[in-house]
């Protein structure tokens, strides 16, 4: 018989982030003792960063809540489940009663989207809520991209991703990967494979406001000013278009709209971008040409491009630029995943594939995949009329700290008449609920990451169990939402002889399980796999590099790439006016650090420990003009706010841009949150604007600001 406290080790995949990093997690007497990097994982190769060993240390974190617990004049009070779920009900039922069901916003985290229970729920939870108030995470850095995807391959999951592993040249426009382990790219191991693009003799190309770190690894990097990646691509496509390298054979075969797109670039020289890009003309002109006359080549953009005024048009370019180069569909170009769970049948069974079927009370900003702009949750909250927003649910989500004018959306979520959060930390948002309900640690529950496997680099299929016992007296995410949604009227999945099939078993004291919906899925998925037979690879499945999917994967009535959707050829006017308008003497651009998780591992000792990351660079002719030094304290004053931080000195940025971390500022949960709190550094979102949008997608510009900066 095995002794249970024996040292032993077992393999996992790290939860926090897209590049889904295998894990070998040991226990020596039922603590954990180690956690590194699993070198036989079919993804990550062995490649960790800081947080991965972390993992441990949230689950020992004594600031964890373990249990519901409830706001009451005298302090926070723990319940038994079956209390929470009779507070929660009763609340939000009265809400809906009095004030409509749309009265009530759920807004769904980054962390839910690597957790597969969350996945599999939470769009049953809201249908059983019946409201149209959601919002996510997407739309605070991902929307521009996924409604480029839904407007020109017919569907907001059909994104390419680059073929980093066969590719010989990569061009990158605000993008960072060193540092976020890629984002709609899902990797792991990013330094091995630049080194491997090396060795091959690739080669890697930046542009970035800032010299990032994955730009320091690069051959080439160039400077842009912040909301230039539009009209630098549109420049790129009229080298392409004007010196005849459009691969016309290839766009003919799969693609429709050349002509408009032609048409819609045809002004944008080099020469005239140059200007308000900081990006010289010979270096765009080489660089199209480049990218055109590489058989294996990649322009990429992400975060950087979507946070700026011209999000989507910005996306749609480089998709557009991949096009007529010929390197869409093609081995070391942008390819198709396909994943072991299919998500474009999952999405159409959500009915996700949607823009503008509603929009937002109060401004008018559409919907994308049924999820407004969080943009628009504080006046929402704070705009009296019919429709006002008077509860609030969250799940694994901290929207005070990383939407946009945080002063606001914070004085805005005090005043809601409930607020409810699946979460297990009391942080600067869920300190205004009035109900939490803390859900198992991840290493206490089994994972699978279906959205971003289907965003990988390869075809890949991993599944952990749990690792550490599940708390008896805890419940999953998946837990929390079927039983809630049962008790608000019955799971509405969009189906409804699956809804009545689960109530069904419900009333007989049947749930269907996070893992068996997974398994469903699974086997009905194109490789035809199981839990079972993932829980037999242990390191995970290669299911092999990416291949060619088209027409297959589109999902457009005519099952061809649409190159010139009208609304994004209107948009190309108002980079016209960009070109021509004046510059602010400084903007305001975010970056993160790697020991950084957005907002959510700031209270780990082993991540926060060290110098102060929270410093606002500044290029040396920016200092010396407003007569700051290195070590100084700046303010950082824009429309809607202000901050302090001590200044930095360097030329890692350009003249005229500053830097700040986001995800930082933990002052409003000193009590909660002992070690976040002493983590230095103000939330760059106290002076973010949420009037100033992408007016497409609706995502708020968080990078470039116009700020004032002077001596604190």
């Amino acid at each position: 018989m095995l002794d249970p406290d024996a040292p032993r080790t077992l393999t996992r995949t790290c939860n926090l982030c897209e590049a889904m990093c295998g894990l070998l997690v040991t226990l020596e007497e039922g603590r954990i003792t180690n956690i590194r990097g699993n070198p036989k994982d079919v993804l990550s190769r062995g490649h960790l960063c800081p947080k991965g060993p972390a993992l441990a240390e949230v689950y020992d974190d004594p600031d964890r809540l373990r249990r519901p617990v409830l706001r009451t004049d005298s302090g926070w009070k723990e319940l038994s489940w079956d209390e929470a779920y009779r507070v929660a009900v009763e609340r939000l039922s009265d809400v809906r009663a009095r004030h409509g069901a749309d009265s009530i916003a759920v807004y769904l985290g980054n962390p839910g989207v690597h957790n597969h229970g969350i996945v599999a729920w939470a769009h049953g939870f809201m249908g059983a809520l019946g409201t149209r108030s959601r919002f996510d995470a997407n739309s605070v850095d991902a929307n521009p991209k996924l409604l480029t995807s839904l407007w020109m391959y017919g569907d907001v999951t059909a994104i390419p991703i680059p073929d980093i592993d066969r590719t010989d040249l990569l061009v990158m426009l605000g993008a960072n990967p060193l540092v976020s382990n890629g984002s709609l790219f899902s990797m792991g191991d990013v330094k091995g494979r630049f080194q491997d693009l090396k060795r091959r003799g690739g080669r890697l190309v930046v542009f970035d406001p800032r010299r990032t770190e994955t730009a320091e690894k690069a051959e080439e990097h160039h400077f842009i000013r912040p909301g230039g990646d539009a009209a630098l691509v549109l420049a790129m496509l009229q080298v392409v278009v004007a010196e005849g390298l459009v691969a016309r054979d290839a766009v003919e075969a799969m693609a429709d709209g050349l002509a408009e797109v032609e048409a819609a670039c045809k002004s944008f020289t080099p020469e005239r971008v140059a200007g308000a890009t900081g990006v010289p003309a010979e270096v765009t002109r080489r660089l199209a040409r480049e990218l055109a006359t590489t058989p294996r080549a990649v322009l990429y953009g992400r975060v950087g491009t979507s946070l700026n005024p011209f999000g989507t048009l910005a996306s749609w370019a480089i998709d557009v630029f991949n096009v007529v180069t010929g390197h869409l569909d093609r081995e070391g170009g942008v390819m198709f995943p396909n994943p072991a769970v299919d998500l474009s049948a999952l999405g159409k069974r959500l009915g996700i594939n949607g823009w503008g079927r509603f929009r937002s009370r109060v401004r008018g900003l559409p919907e994308l995949s049924g999820n407004l702009p969080l943009a628009v949750m504080s006046e929402e909250m704070d705009t009296p009329g019919p429709g006002q927003l008077r509860a609030l649910v969250t799940l694994a989500g901290n929207p005070v700290s990383s939407g946009p004018n945080t002063e606001r959306l914070d004085r805005a979520m005090g005043g809601l008449e409930f607020v409810m959060a699946v979460d297990y930390y009391i942080n600067e948002t869920t300190r205004h609920a009035h109900l939490i309900l803390p859900p198992r640690h991840a290493l206490e529950r089994s994972h699978y990451d279906p959205v971003l496997l289907g965003l990988s680099v390869r075809d890949v299929a991993k599944w952990s169990e749990p690792v550490v016992p599940p708390d008896p007296g805890g419940q999953d995410d998946w837990e929390i939402l079927y039983t809630l949604g049962m008790r608000l009227g019955g799971l509405r999945t969009g189906s409804r002889v699956a809804d009545l099939g689960l109530r069904a078993l419900n009333a007989a004291g049947v749930r269907l399980s996070a893992d068996r919906l997974m398994d469903l899925l699974l086997r009905t998925g194109p490789h035809g796999l199981s839990v079972k037979a993932l829980r037999k690879a242990p390191n995970g499945l290669d299911l092999g590099p990416l291949k060619p999917r088209l027409p297959g994967r589109l999902r457009t009535a005519n099952r061809r790439v649409q190159l010139a959707p009208r609304a994004l050829l209107d948009d190309v006017v108002r980079v016209e006016a960009w070109l021509a308008a004046e510059r602010p003497a400084i903007v305001l651009i975010g970056r993160r650090h790697l020991r950084d998780n957005n907002s959510g591992m700031h209270n780990v000792p082993s991540l926060a420990k060290g110098r102060d990351r929270a410093t606002l660079l500044m290029h040396p002719a920016d200092a010396a003009r407003l007569g700051l030094v290195d070590g100084a304290r700046a303010r950082v004053q824009s429309r809607v706010g202000a901050l302090e931080a001590p200044v930095e000195v360097t030329d890692l940025v350009m003249p005229g841009v500053v830097s700040l971390p986001h995800g930082h500022g933990h002052a409003r949960c000193a009590d909660t949150l002992h070690t976040a709190a002493t983590v230095p550094g103000p939330n760059i979102n106290d002076v973010t604007d949420a009037e100033w949008v992408d007016p497409l997608s609706g995502v708020a510009v968080l990078n470039g600001t116009p700020v004032d900066v002077c001596v604190a």
